[in-house]
Formats: C-alpha cells, structure tokens, sequence
C-alpha cells in the first residue's frame, strides 16, 4: 500500500468512526445561517500533516508572486505568493488524490446540505497561497462555484492580520459589484484561524476577504468545488484566469 493509499484509508476510516451527529450537526447549522463553518474534525491529523507537507514543499518549487486587482470585484487587491493548480496536480501527490476522495466529499455534502462534486473547471479545483510581506491580502471577492474547503498551513497571530471576513448572504454582479455598499448593507464576520483548521465557506453567496497581514504567514491551501446546479450553468473566469495566468502575462490592473 502506497503512502498517499494509507492516508485515504486513514481518511475514509476517521469519517466513519470519529466524526460525531452533534458535530456535523453544529457545523451545519453555522453554514446555513454565516456562509462558513469550521470543518477540521473532518480530517485526521495524519492527513493535515501531510497535505502541509506538500504545501510547504510545493511553495518553495513552484510559487509565483502576484500582485493583482480586477474591475469584476470592484478593483479589491490580491497580494500573495501562490502555486496554481496546474503545478500541484504535476508536482503534489496527496493534494490531488484527497481533493477527490468521495469520503470526503461526502462528509462536505453533510455539512453543505446538499451534494458536493469536484470543480469542473480544473484552474479552480486547488491553488496554494502564502501571504508574507506587509500588506499582503486577498481582498474583497466571490467565488464562480459555490463550494472551497481552506486549510490552514500556517498563519500568524490575530493582532497581525490573517484571519477571514465573510458576508453571507450577497450576491455578485460582475458588471456592478458594488462591493462597499455590500459592506454597509449587511453585517460582517470576522473568524480567528489556527495552524490545522479547515472551513468550509458557501463561497458565491458569501463575500469575504483575508485581512492584510502585518507580521509573519498565512500559508493555505484551497479547494474548490461545485454545486450540483453549478454544473448545468454557464460560468465565466475572469478573476480567475486573471489571478492564475501564466507568470508572464501577470500585470496590475
């Protein structure tokens, strides 16, 4: 049995004995009513450490700095380092066989309320990204297909920045985002993140941000996936092939 069998074995067997009803229960409940919910009880420790292995490695061979914004999204900035999709399924191993385990896309499914299928547009299934200079943020923005999971990697304290806003319950209009009345219109949700936490976030219904970092990294890595009415709709990438574009063609908006 090979090192990433066991880990989807060690992930298949936590979901079916260590995840309690009361659990799913409450994570539910949070994702109904704030767009998000904190998922780590989802995923054994073996498999967290070595997704982060594979994060932290994959950063130091194939990350690329970026430093973006989109009219889509009201001009909102993007400062990170990241790895796209096209070079963690390349390069990783464990990311992309735990991406589509279909015991843990059942365990989303509880949560979510409804079924959770793999992104059928493969830029948006993973990406890596690490904020560590001053400043650094992924700011004001909706996702095309409604579902991420986010794993924490590694992020600094409250006081410096880092952790997740969210407003539940928006909608985007990419011709007219109108991102800051959004932000007077409803109430906004800060969530305090720590090494090994998973979120899962309802992430076309609910805008969000990372606050800017003021001292040390956040290391995540994202997953993407779709509803099961995403995939009958059509959808356009913009902000996102804009995000992950070849190196070359990155340029500030």
């Amino acid at each position: 049995m090979s090192d990433v069998d066991t880990l989807l074995l060690d992930l298949e067997t936590h979901l079916a004995t260590s995840v309690s009803e009361e659990s799913i229960a409450r994570a539910r409940r949070n994702f109904s009513y704030l767009g998000h919910a904190k998922v780590p009880f989802l995923v054994p420790d073996s498999v967290k450490k070595a997704i982060a292995a594979e994060v932290n490695e994959l950063l130091e061979v194939g990350s690329v700095r970026r430093e973006v914004s989109f009219k889509e999204t009201d001009f909102s900035p993007r400062r990170m380092r990241n790895v796209r999709r096209k070079e963690i399924a390349e390069f990783g191993t464990v990311i992309p066989e735990i991406y589509k385990s279909a015991k843990l896309l059942q365990g989303l499914a509880q949560v979510a309320g409804e079924p959770v299928h793999p992104c059928p547009y493969e830029p948006e299934q993973y990406v890596i990204t690490c904020l560590e200079k001053d400043g650094d943020t992924h700011g004001w923005h909706w996702d095309d297909y409604s579902f991420a999971v986010v794993w924490v990697i590694e992020t600094p304290p409250i006081a410096d920045g880092g952790f997740v806003q969210c407003v539940p319950g928006t909608t985007w209009n990419k011709s007219d985002p109108q991102i800051n009345r959004t932000l007077v219109k409803h109430p906004i949700y800060s969530v305090e993140l720590f090494p090994g936490d998973l979120y899962l976030m309802r992430t076309d219904t609910t805008l969000h941000r990372v606050y800017p970092v003021a001292n040390g990294t956040r290391k995540i890595i994202n997953m993407g996936y779709a509803s099961t009415q995403n995939l009958t709709m059509e959808l356009s990438h913009e902000t996102m092939d804009g995000l992950w574009a070849e190196p070359e063609t990155v340029e500030v908006s």
